[in-house]
């Protein structure tokens, strides 16, 4: 089947479709960059979720508990889990989808592992795209889970509305991640295992952190969600039970506040502007890079300047701006 017949049965909401495209897109840079001209004016209505957290936090069972609620609610939910990847065969090292096993006989429910191929920050290089697939197969609530490392799981915020992080009690590692970054990107902080003791301590250092961070007024009406009250946007506190599904009722009304917030404000148009910032830095990254590489690959470059690179007459600097003039980056206006 061609890529243009998989086109016009992903708008009519055909699973298969989606599922040969999002493969295309994760292996054929050319093919992904067509398909995405093609889709692009029909994208633009899901919600993006990320859902990140250190390994054991229990983001699968959270996302399983999560997606079953917005299916309740009448919600087409896309799934993308973004795995290490596997050094044998590249494919998703972790495999989130058996975790999931639940979910596959909910409709309405599209789950999809992805490698990371190496990528830093925890997402593919073709999230984006398959980001864009969903979108137009017609999911309501796209949620994207990251590769769980920690300390690089900033990407997210390029591509999701609300970042959830998920943190465990009894743990240091967590907080220590937040210091190196996730503080920035993180709109709800949802504590999994809440019956575990250190729930209460966990929450306590979230919010210390908070402190050292944000000015703000503190309200402690609700023993399971922390609310600040600012005129931006700061993180708010939940205490889950992802096997019982206790306050994911609470938690799912957060969200909606956050989109509430975001639309409200003006921010989401911001967003919205960034976004398409930083994905087009990162697709003008992959070309110019491809280009590069071919530049540094043939035989003519090596013949050319191997010598003065061995003789240190020509250093990385200078070879640096000489590749810039090659490929026409140093044009003034």
């Amino acid at each position: 089947m061609d890529t243009t017949t998989l086109i016009t049965l992903l708008k009519e909401g055909n699973t298969r479709a989606a599922a040969r495209l999002i493969t295309i897109v994760e292996n054929n840079i050319k093919d992904s960059e067509m398909i995405i001209k093609s889709i692009y004016k029909d994208t633009g209505k899901a919600y993006i979720l990320g859902i990140t957290g250190a390994p054991g936090a229990g983001k699968s069972t959270f996302i399983s508990t999560l997606t079953k609620k917005f299916v309740n609610q009448g919600k087409k939910v896309g799934i993308i889990c973004v795995d290490p990847t596997s050094p044998l065969t590249g494919g998703a090292l972790l495999g989130d989808r058996i975790r999931m096993k639940d979910n596959f006989s909910l409709e309405n429910v599209f789950i999809r592992s992805m490698a990371n191929r190496g990528q830093l920050g925890g997402l593919a290089r073709a999230t984006e795209d398959v980001i864009k697939i969903l979108d137009v197969y017609g999911c309501d609530i796209i949620i994207v889970e990251t590769v769980g490392v920690g300390q690089s799981e900033i990407d997210i915020f390029r591509s999701a509305h609300t970042v959830i992080v998920l943190l465990v009690p009894g743990t240091g590692d967590d907080i220590q991640a937040i210091k190196a970054g996730l503080m920035e990107i993180t709109d709800i902080f949802a504590v999994n295992k809440m019956d575990l003791p250190g729930a209460d301590r966990k929450v306590a250092d979230i919010i210390q952190m908070l402190e050292l961070n944000t000015n703000f007024r503190y309200e402690s009406d609700n023993p399971n969600a922390r609310n600040f009250k600012l005129q931006e946007w700061v993180p708010e506190i939940i205490k889950v039970n992802s096997i019982t599904g206790k306050n994911f009722v609470e938690l799912s009304n957060i969200i909606q506040k956050h989109e509430h917030f975001l639309r409200k404000n003006g921010v989401f148009h911001s967003y919205m502007i960034n976004r398409i910032k930083a994905e087009t830095m990162q697709i003008l990254k992959h070309k110019i890079v491809k280009k590069i590489e071919g530049l540094l690959n043939s035989n003519k470059f090596i013949e050319d300047h191997e010598s003065q690179v061995l003789d240190k007459s020509l250093d990385p600097y200078s070879m640096a701006d000489l590749i810039i003039k090659m490929v026409g980056l140093d044009q003034k206006k």
